[in-house]
């Protein structure tokens, strides 16, 4: 029975979810919304704009420290394994080889914006 009500209200959630997802954004819909660019350039313009290495550079630092968030979320429940020697140890050297090749990037000044 538990389950069954589990599954149930899982189901009902994702179904609301779904449905609000769906229908909200049509409520109040705009020109600019309709339009197939919503980033706010407008296409007839020119479309080779200089793009600046150091936006992708800080995309890139910031794709990385994300990933490391996302394998270390998985610890708590690590900790309850029987090698917690190794887990701790894995752990801490991926935060430590981050933390180095943040230092870095930031001494060799890779993380400003201005030139």
């Amino acid at each position: 029975m538990n389950m069954t009500m589990s599954i149930m209200t899982n189901y009902l959630l994702t179904t609301t979810l779904i449905t609000i997802a769906f229908w909200l954004p049509q409520l109040n819909t705009y020109t600019d919304k309709t339009s197939p660019y919503e980033c706010g350039f407008d296409p007839t313009e020119i479309t080779r704009l200089p793009f600046s290495m150091k936006f992708f550079l800080i995309a890139i630092t910031f794709l990385l420290f994300d990933l490391e968030i996302a394998l270390l979320l998985s610890l708590p429940w690590a900790s309850q394994s029987m090698n917690l020697n190794m887990t701790v140890w894995i752990s801490t050297a991926l935060i430590l080889i981050l933390s180095l090749g943040l230092t870095y990037e930031w001494l060799q000044k890779g993380l400003e914006w201005t030139e």
